[in-house]
């Protein structure tokens, strides 16, 4: 059967999945019990996320930080050096390999949770960076939002908002940051700004301890090691571990056998060094606070509430946490994709989000081109920036406006209107207001890419059966190994002590342990053995009378968020 709509914060590190049922959200955990999942593709029959440090080369992670980046652009070639994978020029368009097939995880344990299937999904990325991926996934996507705003819908559906307060989101994720103003009132969500850096994150306090600790290996050991990426990766990952330890304590200690050359290294650094380290990143953070104030035509005084969100509000310098840090984005997706789909729960029935657009948008006029009199037609340019100049802004599109009548120059009036959607998709029309012609285009930024229509055609023609095939196969995987685990906790409960004779829950742990193993050796299975494995399970269960209660299902559900008390002054409050 149908499922409900569920949200989805696709994140540089770590992605996110919840879906608002029973009157709350609900955080949907991984078929490893994690409430979130790596951001990491490995080209293995293994996990991805522990085979990025023995097989660098061939694990892909970051990704986020390339979508709507050119090969040739300047971010992109700064951090290649980075990473241990390659990433090359391919004309621009998708490479396509023989045999390869396309699944979405997130859309998976979302099944596999819900037992239903999953097709409609509010996502919390840039709209033209998942164009086409919510086309190849199978999914229809009904809202597209950022991601500090979702977190304020997390923040502002669990507070008792009555009078008007004005909401600072200040978010640092993975890969990006971003600063958002709201006015919540009575259930509404207006964004008065938005501003932030698509390439300032955690990943970037990372690489600076990276860095730092390969001038401390060369000094003390006079070894270059960063051509070697299996070495740099180690050494990331330990930063990584480090950074979480460090946030409970003032000092965090780096141990890696075998670095390099046999050469073990262990080593320390403290809060303080780490925060010299990155001091100019956390300073960096305050322009765009800055500049949304500007924007929203606010004073520090007027903001009521500071909501912090992201992986780096782990740093002790971040306060109190209210909402679980790496769900609040995903939280707030999920109430958003309720209301869409038509929810009618008490909590989210009267909520109503308002967004604006990150970057005026306007159109070129004229400045150095001679345009004589009795034109026939006009050349619309429109452009988004806050530059001044038409040549320093981006130029989005052109529109051509025909047939008006000839007259001296000044004389036609043209009215263009910008109209953006709830995606933020832009279209801009033009009218000639003597005449009422007319024209109109969608803004784009997916040159280049593969249009639906290619994409459908594409998988009508190619790989549809082997997707299809493979898709059953991990179904059938995924619900063997949901309802071992499932018969395997259900007996396992202190609750049912007594209630279940000790013979049969041996036979049935056995069982569990059994297919466990047996899944661990047979992860390639065809979806014929894996359906033999689940009915030799379901016997056995029926052959010990059931369980009391009945059937065990699903996962773990999520849990709302905390609510806090009011204070003087704006309350800082810290999400990720």
């Amino acid at each position: 059967s149908k499922g409900p709509a569920v949200g989805i914060d696709l994140g540089t590190t770590y992605s996110c999945v919840g879906v608002f049922q029973h009157g709350k959200v609900e955080i949907i955990a991984s078929d490893q019990g994690h409430q979130t999942t790596p951001s990491y593709i490995s080209f293995t029959d293994t996990e991805r996320l522990n085979q990025v440090a023995t097989n660098p080369t061939n694990t892909d992670f970051d990704v986020k930080r390339l979508t709507g980046c050119r090969f040739d652009d300047a971010v992109v070639q700064s951090d290649m050096k980075h990473w241990p994978c390659m990433v090359v020029k391919h004309a621009g368009r998708p490479k396509e390999y023989k045999g390869e097939t396309k699944s979405f995880y997130l859309k998976e344990i979302t099944e596999a949770y819900l037992g239903k299937t999953v097709t409609n999904v509010v996502v919390t990325v840039p709209g033209q960076a998942t164009k086409g991926a919510r086309i190849t996934a199978g999914l229809n996507v009904l809202r597209i939002i950022n991601e500090p705003t979702a977190a304020a819908i997390a923040f502002g559906l669990d507070k008792e908002v009555g009078a008007e307060r004005n909401v600072l989101i200040f978010d640092v994720g993975g890969g990006t940051f971003g600063v958002s103003i709201l006015t919540i009132e009575a259930g509404i969500f207006e964004v008065k700004s938005t501003a932030g850096d698509t390439h300032l994150g955690e990943e970037d306090f990372d690489n600076r301890m990276v860095h730092h600790f390969i001038a401390e290996f060369k000094c003390k050991r006079k070894k270059d090691i960063s051509e070697d990426k299996r070495a740099v990766q180690h050494l990331l990952t330990a930063c990584e571990r480090a950074k979480h330890t460090r946030s409970s304590s003032t000092q965090a200690s780096i141990e890696i056998d075998s670095l390099y050359e046999g050469i073990d290294f262990y080593t320390s650094i403290t809060r303080a060094r780490f925060e010299e380290l990155n001091a100019d990143l956390f300073r960096g953070t305050l322009d765009p606070v800055e500049k949304a104030l500007r924007d929203a035509k606010l004073d520090k005084s007027q903001i009521h509430d500071i909501v912090l969100v992201g992986g780096s509000t782990r740093i002790p310098k971040i306060q109190k946490l209210l909402i679980n840090p790496d769900e609040a984005v995903a939280y707030g997706a999920a109430v958003q994709a309720a209301i869409l789909s038509g929810d009618k729960s008490e909590n989210v029935q009267d909520l109503l989000l308002l967004d604006v657009t990150p970057l005026s948008l306007g159109i070129g006029t004229a400045g150095g081109v001679m345009t004589p009199d009795n034109q026939r037609g006009v050349l619309i340019q429109v452009y988004e920036g806050e530059r001044a100049m038409t040549k320093d802004n981006n130029l989005l599109g052109k529109l051509e406006l025909t047939g008006i009548p000839p007259a001296p120059h000044g004389v036609p009036q043209i009215e263009v209107t910008f109209d953006i959607d709830a995606n933020g998709i832009l279209s801009v029309s033009a009218v000639d207001k003597s005449t009422g012609k007319e024209n109109k285009i969608t803004v784009t930024n997916d040159k280049g890419l593969l249009s639906k229509e290619d994409i459908e055609r594409m998988e009508a023609e190619k790989y549809k059966a082997e997707a299809e095939k493979l898709r059953d196969k991990v179904s059938s995987k995924n619900s063997l190994e949901s309802h071992a685990f499932n018969m395997k906790a259900t007996v396992e409960d202190e609750k049912l002590q007594g209630k279940v004779n000790d013979e049969d829950k041996q036979r049935i742990l056995d069982k569990g342990n059994e297919i466990f193993s047996w899944l661990d050796k047979n992860q390639t299975a065809e979806k014929e053995e894996f359906e033999h494995q689940q009915e030799e399970l379901e016997k056995l269960y029926e052959s010990a009378g059931g369980m009391p209660g009945g059937t065990p299902g699903g996962f773990p559900g999520g849990r709302a968020p905390p609510s806090g008390g009011a204070s003087s002054g704006p309350t800082i409050e810290e999400v990720d």
